[in-house]
């Protein structure tokens, strides 16, 4: 009876060996929770949500540091960031594309492969936004002094001083030079329809002595209740 009983016990053994792995958890196998938690970062990648996934992504890596898709979605994640950053770089946007970069970098810091074209072109366009700046610094430094409008605002108004010819010649002069030195665009605003076009010849014979090629656009507007008046708009670059 011993052989039988040692068979048997060894039998009752190994039987319990396997319900117990059996029924022992895996932590390998994704819970629904979690299952759904993967795909929704997918989604969110593809969708080009770019803040939702990387917050989606930073709570998986916690609750599963060691699973092998943290790395492929980080590279994912990353890829679509520098993806980003090449569009609104082509765009002309030159700040969002170096934070699109940064996130890119931060999620692959071992990859520097991954980010050096873009960064290079991220650098030539800052150059050239430096260069530009100059460049129109030059510019204004270069220019005469304004004689009546102020450079920095969006438009002047000067009153006219139709009372005065010879005071309003001189200001037309004045107004001829600020059109050409600062490029800008003239509205006429006058009380009656017949003075604008006797105002636009005055100042267009002006503005042809100084500069020939300079392409005048001259408009007027009709204020029966108000004095006339000239508004000077800088053409902006």
């Amino acid at each position: 009876m011993k052989p039988f009983s040692s068979r048997y016990l060894l039998l009752a053994a190994f039987s319990l060996f396997l319900a117990a792995c059996s029924s022992a958890p895996t932590d390998s196998a994704d819970t629904p929770a979690q299952a759904d938690a993967w795909q929704q970062l997918e989604q969110s990648i593809a969708s080009s949500e770019l803040a939702t996934a990387e917050d989606q992504l930073t709570a998986l890596q916690a609750q599963a540091p060691n699973d092998a898709r943290v790395e492929q979605y980080q590279r994912q994640l990353a890829e679509a960031y520098l993806q980003r950053s090449q569009i609104v770089l082509q765009k002309g946007d030159v700040n969002a594309a170096a934070t699109a970069l940064s996130r890119a970098r931060a999620l692959m810091p071992k990859a520097p492969a991954l980010t050096g074209g873009v960064n290079g072109a991220i650098a030539q366009a800052r150059k050239a936004e430096l260069e530009k700046a100059e460049a129109a610094l030059k510019a204004a430094e270069a220019r005469p002094a304004a004689k009546l409008i102020d450079p920095t605002a969006p438009s002047t108004v000067v009153a006219l001083k139709t009372t005065d010819i010879r005071a309003m010649r001189r200001q037309l002069d004045d107004i001829a030079t600020d059109v050409v030195n600062y490029q800008c665009d003239v509205v006429f605003q006058v009380p009656r329809k017949d003075d604008a076009p006797w105002l636009k010849t005055l100042l267009g014979k002006r503005v042809h002595k100084l500069d020939s090629e300079f392409a005048l656009q001259q408009s007027h507007e009709i204020h029966r209740n108000q004095p006339a008046q000239v508004v000077l708009i800088p053409r902006r670059p």
